[in-house]
């Protein structure tokens, strides 16, 4: 299927107006997508037409509004081809994901001298939660290495698994570097080991076919909004047998079934890690985004994707003083760089002024900054909405912004 990228385009409102009286160029991607007019619409109905408490009411709006959430929660099983609708919960993104893992599995699973092996490409997100974990119940935290190519130095990884390894936690896609991580063979490592495995999908979910079945992970986490849906919104999948031995992360409504002063009794999966009023809007939203990115077909965004980042890979490198970091070969849509004597903020801050919208920084990956020796890049991420011809003008304000230094 081809794309017709200039309808598409027409999809999204916001990549209409001008910035500095600048065409908007949006290149921050890989922070956080766009929202087609579709997805904004169902926001917009859900709160004029059928907004109401979910689950527990007896009225018309809550029981269609609770059909609505229960329907994105099918939707998400089915994207990622869990086996049932258990194992799909709801959270505020892919870093309440994580934290609840590192709490809940920490609690059931982790002991004093128990040792969690997670990637140096890491973002802080998939780290710290890890840390905190660690520095409650004495545990360890070892690192898996990556090359300079930006490749995880996958054959060393049963070296790294010892009698005392509970856990491994690996991006499936690097947020710096594009990056896709083996995570199938990661997962056959693990388990041949009796160890767990925790994949980050926050860059992944978007762009790639995620089958968490054939994948054999045992828990797996990513964001609406990076998937072209709402802010707040984000799944953890986990197997059910694990999910029913972890302890609830939050306690208050919902997450039970019976609460006595003599004891409470929790309620069933998914329920028992979803407390409170969740955000239900953002939820019902997000079965639209779901709905528009299975209309555009993930496999075709992809391939549009990788041909604008090869693209945009062979003009860049053209510019003397440019270096990009990330070579690993079959990488997703983020190009990583910077050029010699011009600091990355100025760069982002420059490019800016020409309408164009980049991040710059250390992306929240310290350690993997420090691999390379920098402080921070330029990152440029791309999406199915761009094109070519925004590249060249990329590229072209870049050229003037060095010159000018």
């Amino acid at each position: 299927m081809t794309l017709d990228i200039q309808k598409i385009r027409e999809d999204f409102p916001i990549l209409q107006q001008k910035i500095y009286k600048q065409p908007l160029i949006y290149f921050d991607n890989a922070a956080t997508t766009q929202r087609p007019r579709q997805v904004i619409d169902v926001l917009t109905r859900t709160y004029t037409e059928f907004y109401g408490n979910i689950h527990r009411a007896a009225h018309f709006l809550a029981d269609k509004a609770t059909l609505a959430y229960e329907e994105t929660r099918e939707k998400v099983r089915n994207l990622i081809n869990a086996e049932s609708r258990e194992q799909i919960i709801f959270t505020k993104g892919t870093t309440e994901s994580i934290n609840l893992v590192a709490y809940s599995f920490g609690e059931a699973f982790i002991h004093e001298g128990d040792e969690i092996i997670v990637s140096e490409m890491e973002h802080h997100s998939n780290i710290v939660p890890w840390q905190l974990l660690a520095g409650r119940k004495g545990a360890k935290i070892i690192m898996l290495p990556i090359n300079d190519e930006g490749r995880l130095e996958f054959e060393k990884l049963e070296s790294l698994i010892s009698p005392r390894t509970k856990l491994i936690a690996v991006t499936h896609v690097s947020n710096v570097l594009g990056t896709i991580n083996p995570i199938k063979q990661i997962a056959q490592i693990a388990h041949s080991k009796n160890v767990r495995i925790f994949v980050d999908g926050a860059q992944a979910a978007a762009h790639l076919i995620i089958n968490v079945q054939d994948l054999d992970v045992d828990f797996y986490a990513f964001s609406a909004h990076k998937m072209y849906g709402p802010n707040g919104v984000g799944v953890l999948y986990g197997k059910k047998e694990l999910l029913e031995q972890m302890p609830p992360y939050q306690g208050g409504g919902e997450m039970i079934s019976e609460v006595r002063f003599s004891g409470t009794t929790y309620n069933e999966l998914p329920y028992k890690f979803e407390a409170g009023t969740p955000n239900i809007s953002g939820v019902i939203t997000f079965g639209a985004a779901i709905d528009y990115l299975g209309n555009i077909g993930i496999e075709n965004a992809a391939a549009w994707e990788t041909e604008l980042l090869n693209y945009a890979t062979v003009r860049l490198i053209q510019i003397a003083g440019l270096r990009v970091y990330g070579t690993q070969p079959g990488k997703s849509g983020v190009i990583s760089f910077n050029v010699e004597g011009v600091h990355f903020f100025d760069l982002g801050t420059m490019l800016d002024k020409f309408g164009i919208a980049v991040r710059t920084g250390h992306h929240c990956a310290d350690p993997l900054m420090e691999h390379f020796g920098i402080q921070g890049t330029v990152r440029a991420s791309f999406a199915f909405y761009n094109t070519r011809e925004e590249i060249d003008v990329f590229v072209e304000a870049l050229k003037k912004i060095i010159s000018m230094f």
